[in-house]
């Protein structure tokens, strides 16, 4: 007997009823970001490995031990993409759009990483995001940050549900002190670090921040701080930050753990967090990265952007009332003559903009159970005796009632019904 075949590790189908969700959830994010002049990009689902290596680097852990990485058949090193950011980076890129600054892009679709499946964390994995390119000021982090703030709102996930965290990684300057600073203190606990963090000593100190390993979050408690190494300029564009988060209204915490540890970071870090998941989880995580694009081998150019998983934020919403499915009209043919029939009606019926589920087979009883089960408004029921008139029988499912139309009154004495839910 030949094993039945199940989906990959780390995979799951979409079934209709996690769809709808899914492209509610992108729907209203899209609505919204639209409203804030964001247009909608689509990149590739994988791109030349090289441009995750470059961004991410090669010894972070989602490039060294995450990506999905491959030959084709010409000999290219693809990767599947493992985040958004670069792609959206390399095709600002290779679209020579420098001319068209500032850009706004949204996005939504799947991303790639070999981690260990768990509740909340598949290995294909779908999101959505927003990137700002050619803003340099705080106004673009504050209108970035605001914009997230809003798609949570309208998803359902307010201040009651989700908090706003928000960090500084300060300017270049400020972030070299830094590095220095942390060089120096994890230095004196080289012995006590894990192999990875060792190597990330010597290649990205600021990496070991975001490290699980237990002993390394015991070192990290007494690590140096980033806001005791800013510079003025850097602890002034913070200050303006904060202060546009509360002109608009939005409440924010400032927690100083909240890192990236690759260098084209700067200014600004943020997450929305939840509590509701179990263990505190982030919903939505950004930050500014004006070093990329040039990294990248394009012009200098500013970034901020942010992106959240499309699988944690459906396990936070309370969809109740939220997504409208149209009830259908249920045709129920009785009878090869009468089957012709309905075929052309409910074609017919569908060019006109109704929903309308074709019954294929069984007796009247079991046709109306289906029409029951599929939450149908109305049936219309089509005989021998009704076709000799040119008529059909239309019977309310909800109210019980059931009357005689002329076929050719059938689109009008349907039109109440055209919009049910």
């Amino acid at each position: 007997m030949s094993q039945k075949l199940q989906p990959v590790r780390g995979t799951h189908d979409l079934l209709p009823e996690d769809s709808r969700k899914f492209r509610f959830i992108i729907e209203q994010a899209l609505s919204v970001a639209a409203r804030y002049g964001y247009g909608e990009i689509n990149t590739p689902i994988f791109e030349f490995s090289d441009v995750f290596h470059r961004t991410l680097g090669d010894t972070s852990d989602v490039v060294t031990k995450e990506t999905y990485s491959f030959e084709d058949r010409g000999g290219e090193k693809l990767t599947l993409r493992p985040e958004f950011t670069a792609s959206i980076a390399r095709s600002f890129i290779s679209n020579s759009l420098q001319d068209s600054l500032p850009l706004k892009f949204f996005y939504s679709g799947p991303a790639f990483r070999y981690e260990r499946p768990q509740k909340g964390r598949q290995r294909q994995f779908h999101q959505i995001g927003a990137e700002l390119l050619g803003v340099a000021e705080p106004l673009g982090d504050i209108e970035t940050i605001a914009l997230g703030a809003q798609i949570l709102k309208v998803l359902g996930l307010g201040n009651d549900k989700v908090k706003l965290e928000i960090n500084t990684l300060g300017d270049t300057e400020s972030r070299n002190n830094y590095r220095d600073a942390l060089v120096k203190y994890f230095r004196a606990h080289e012995t006590e670090l894990s192999e990875d963090s060792k190597t990330r000593l010597a290649k990205n100190p600021l990496r070991i921040l975001d490290s699980k390993d237990e002993g390394d979050r015991n070192i990290i408690v007494n690590a140096p701080r980033m806001m005791d190494h800013l510079t003025p300029n850097a602890s002034s564009y913070f200050s303006k930050v904060k202060e546009g988060l509360e002109d608009l209204g939005i409440l924010y915490e400032h927690n100083e753990r909240i890192v990236r540890g690759l260098d084209y970071y700067n200014h600004t870090v943020f997450e929305f967090t939840t509590e509701l998941l179990g263990a505190q989880g982030t919903v939505l995580a950004g930050g500014r990265y004006d070093g990329l694009i040039e990294m990248m081998g394009g012009a200098p150019t500013a970034g901020i952007g942010w992106a959240a998983g499309i699988e944690r934020l459906a396990s936070l919403i309370d969809f109740t009332g939220k997504i409208k499915i149209p009830r259908p009209i249920a045709m129920i043919p009785l009878g090869c003559p009468a089957e012709k029939e309905a075929l052309k009606s409910t074609q017919w019926l569908r060019n006109e903009g109704f929903t309308v589920d074709l019954g294929y087979k069984g007796n009247l009883g079991n046709r109306m159970k289906k029409a029951n089960k599929a939450n149908a408004v109305v049936a219309v029921i089509f005989g021998d005796a009704e076709l000799e008139k040119q008529a059909v029988l239309l019977k309310d499912l909800d109210k019980g009632t059931q009357e005689e139309i002329a076929l050719s009154n059938l689109i009008s004495a349907l039109a109440p019904y055209k919009d049910s839910h």
